[in-house]
C-alpha cells in the first residue's frame, strides 16, 4: 500500500495545479445589440493583450474568429452566448481558432461547426495555454480539437459535450486532445457520441477528475476515454458509461498507439464503470507496448454490467476495493441512477485512502463541480451517496 500511495502522489504532482491564474486587468469590450461591437469577430480584431470580451446572451450566427493575443478572456454574460457556425469557419478550421499565449473562454456555446476537411471543431487550439469553463459543445464535427505541441496546456472545466453528427467523414470525437504537455478535465459531461470517442487524449500528462462520461442509451461512441499514446494518467471520481450500440466494447483504453520507448502509468480511484452492452472490457490496457511496463494503481472502482474489468488478478481484488456487479445491482441503471441501493452488500466496502488522496470535488448535474467537503467515501465507485 505504501508503494501504491507513492505512485498516486507522484501522479498528482505531475499533473500540477489548475491552468487559470490571476492576470493584470485590461479593457473590457462588450458585444451585442446596441453595443459598439456587434460581432465577436470585430471585438477580437480590436482587442489587445490582457483585454476581456463579454458577449450578451443571444445567438451569433456565422461569427467566427482567430485569437492570437498573448492574453485574452472571452466571456458569455447571463445564460451565455451561442456561436452558431451556420456554414462559416475561421481559416477553414473551426468556429474559433486559438493560438494565443494565455486564453480563457467562459460560458459560450458552440454548435454546428463544419469545415472542408470534415473535422471542424467549435474550438481549434493551436498554441499556448487555454482554459475552457462552463462552455457547451453540440453537433460539431469535433467538439474541441488541439494541435500537437509539447509546450501546450489545456484545462476544461464544468463543460458539456454531446450530439456528435451522424454523417460520413472523419471520426467525430467530442473532445480530441493532441500530443500536448498537459490536459486537465473536470466537472464535465459527455454523451451521445457516434463511432468516435467521447474523450481522446494524446497528452503526456492527463488528469480526469469528477466527470460524467456516459454515452447514454442513444449514443453509439467507440471508447468513452482513450489515452492512445500512453503517458501518465490520473482518473479519479468519474462515471464512465457505455451504450448498447457502442462501436468498440472497451470503456477505457490506454496505450493502443504508444510509440517505441513510451512511458505509461494509470491511477484509477473511485470510478464507476457502467456497460450496457451484452459484453465488453471495462479497461483495455496495452501494457506490453511499454518497455518499462505499465504502472497501474486501481482502488475502490466499481464495474457494473457485462464484461471483464481488464485488470490483472493482483490489481482487481476486493482487497483493493474493486468490485464487479450486474447492472441490476445498481439502484436504477436504466434511468441513469448508478448509486448502490441501500441493500447492496458492497456498501461500506471501500478500502482506506489517505486524506491527501481523497477526492476534493464532486460532479454536479447537468455539468459542474463543487467541493467535496467532509464527504465520506465508504463505498466503491464515484458516487459518495453510497457511503
Amino acid at each position: 500500500m505504501r508503494s501504491q500511495r507513492r505512485l498516486l502522489l507522484a501522479a498528482l504532482l505531475v499533473c500540477g495545479a489548475p491552468l487559470t491564474r490571476a492576470q493584470p486587468a485590461g479593457s473590457t469590450l462588450v458585444v451585442g445589440p446596441g453595443e459598439r461591437w456587434r460581432t465577436l469577430a470585430d471585438a477580437v480584431k480590436a482587442a489587445g493583450s490582457g483585454d476581456t470580451i463579454e458577449l450578451h446572451p443571444g445567438t451569433y450566427v456565422g461569427d467566427v474568429a482567430v485569437i492570437d493575443q498573448a492574453r485574452l478572456t472571452l466571456r458569455g454574460l447571463g445564460s451565455g452566448a451561442l456561436l452558431l457556425a451556420d456554414g462559416r469557419h475561421a481559416e477553414g478550421k473551426a468556429t474559433l481558432v486559438v493560438r494565443g499565449g494565455d486564453v480563457t473562454i467562459d460560458n459560450l456555446e458552440f454548435r454546428g461547426s463544419r469545415v472542408p476537411s470534415g473535422n471542424g471543431p467549435g474550438i481549434r487550439f493551436e498554441a499556448g495555454r487555454l482554459s475552457v469553463q462552463r462552455c457547451r459543445f453540440f453537433d460539431n464535427e469535433t467538439g474541441l480539437l488541439t494541435a500537437n505541441r509539447a509546450d501546450m496546456a489545456l484545462d476544461v472545466r464544468d463543460c458539456e459535450f454531446g450530439q456528435a453528427p451522424r454523417h460520413a467523414g472523419l471520426l467525430h470525437h467530442l473532445l480530441y486532445v493532441g500530443a500536448i504537455g498537459r490536459f486537465n478535465l473536470s466537472g464535465s459531461r459527455f454523451s451521445q457520441g457516434w463511432r468516435a470517442h467521447l474523450v481522446k487524449s494524446r497528452a503526456r500528462h492527463n488528469q480526469v477528475l469528477f466527470n460524467w462520461l456516459d454515452d447514454g442509451p442513444l449514443g453509439a461512441a467507440s471508447y468513452e476515454l482513450e489515452f492512445p499514446n500512453g503517458g501518465h494518467n490520473v482518473v479519479i471520481g468519474n462515471v464512465i458509461g457505455q451504450g448498447a450500440a457502442t462501436q468498440n466494447r472497451a470503456l477505457l483504453s490506454l496505450g493502443a498507439e504508444s510509440p517505441a520507448g513510451a512511458e505509461g502509468s494509470l491511477v484509477l480511484v473511485h470510478n464507476t464503470f457502467v456497460n450496457r452492452a451484452a459484453s465488453g472490457r471495462f479497461l483495455h490496457l496495452w501494457d506490453k507496448r511499454f518497455a518499462g511496463g505499465l504502472q497501474v494503481l486501481a482502488v475502490n472502482n466499481l464495474f457494473a454490467g457485462a464484461g471483464v474489468p481488464g485488470l490483472s488478478d493482483a490489481g482487481f481484488s476486493p482487497e483493493q476495493g474493486n468490485h464487479s456487479l450486474a447492472l441490476a445491482g445498481l439502484a436504477d441503471a436504466a434511468n441513469g441512477d448508478f448509486n448502490l441501493p441501500t441493500t447492496s452488500p458492497l456498501r461500506g466496502r471501500a478500502v482506506d485512502v489517505a486524506d491527501a488522496y481523497r477526492p476534493e470535488t464532486l460532479f454536479t448535474a447537468p455539468a459542474g463541480s463543487r467541493s467535496a467537503g467532509q464527504t465520506q467515501w465508504r463505498s466503491p465507485g464515484a458516487l459518495p451517496s453510497q457511503g
